[in-house]
């Protein structure tokens, strides 16, 4: 029986190794190997490249990627639920249309929907003119090149990632647990919160997942659509890498962004791994 398991899990695993395991090892190998004038890796083992990410310009832009990335995701998960909620009590001849609305945007490229909004947000763009027609802007005010703007594309590419991870769980919950509070004298809102977003927070860890670990990596929306105050931590490991050729500062930036995204999901599978063992506990107690 075990013979099959292993049979059955050795391509996934043969997969992760080759694709994942090995490049990752790979990477933290040359964070720690120096690199002369012009960026070529030479012999030996060095601490200097871990060292110089302490400059304080590397925090900076860790701290901006970091609080983008975690604002883009809180935004899109406060959008995504209303909208999971709304597309399981919509009838089902609905649904698969709000559905299909909502994969559409994957069927074109990424590099098209950003230019797209480039061209909107710029100041000769229809969204510009229209704004500056209604006086909500200025003829001078800059749509393009800040933060804002950054985080807003973000939300846009990355809100499908959040949505259907809450519509799949939201499709195994049930709904008659909300008409019992309703009953019992509960609000919509207050059976809302304290009945169905519990409910589903196993759909919540994933979409936030989701959304964050291409949001924290990403490095063509602002540059793109960003300026050089809203340049993220992807950028630059793109501009080590392809414009300055140095492999081991490019690297040491990666290893800096993989620990990014794995203590955080670390920390929250402990936090479920402990809700599960008081979870169990409490049971064996009563």
């Amino acid at each position: 029986m075990k013979l099959k398991e292993y049979l059955l899990t050795a391509p996934s695993f043969i997969w992760l190794i080759l694709f994942f395991v090995i490049p990752s090892v790979i990477i933290f190998a040359y964070a720690f190997k120096p690199y002369d004038i012009y960026g070529a890796v030479v012999s030996g083992w060095t601490l200097n490249t871990i060292w110089e990410l302490l400059d304080l310009n590397l925090l900076v832009l860790l701290w901006r990627t970091f609080w983008l990335s975690a604002l883009a995701t809180i935004i899109c998960l406060l959008v995504a639920l209303p909208m999971g909620y709304q597309l399981m009590t919509t009838p089902k001849k609905w649904r698969n249309l709000l559905l299909m609305m909502i994969i559409i945007p994957f069927w074109s490229s990424f590099l098209i929907r950003i230019f797209a909004w480039k061209a909107l947000l710029h100041p000769e763009g229809l969204l510009h003119q229209l704004l500056e027609f209604m006086g909500i802007i200025a003829p001078e005010t800059t749509l393009l090149y800040n933060s804002l703007t950054v985080l807003f594309v973000m939300v846009y590419n990355f809100l499908p990632f959040a949505v259907l991870p809450i519509f799949a769980a939201a499709s195994k919950f049930d709904f008659h647990l909300l008409e019992a509070a309703i009953d019992l004298g509960a609000t919509q809102l207050q059976a809302f919160i304290k009945i169905f977003i519990p409910g589903i927070r196993r759909g919540l860890t994933t979409a936030a997942i989701m959304v964050f670990i291409p949001a924290v990596g990403t490095y063509v929306i602002p540059d793109l659509v960003g300026g050089t105050n809203s340049e993220m931590l992807g950028n630059k490991i793109a501009q080590k890498t392809f414009v300055e050729r140095n492999l081991p500062q490019a690297s040491a930036l990666s290893a800096m962004l993989i620990a990014a995204i794995f203590i955080p999901m670390w920390l929250i599978n402990r936090y479920y791994e402990k809700s599960k063992k008081f979870e169990l506990e409490s049971r064996n107690r009563e």
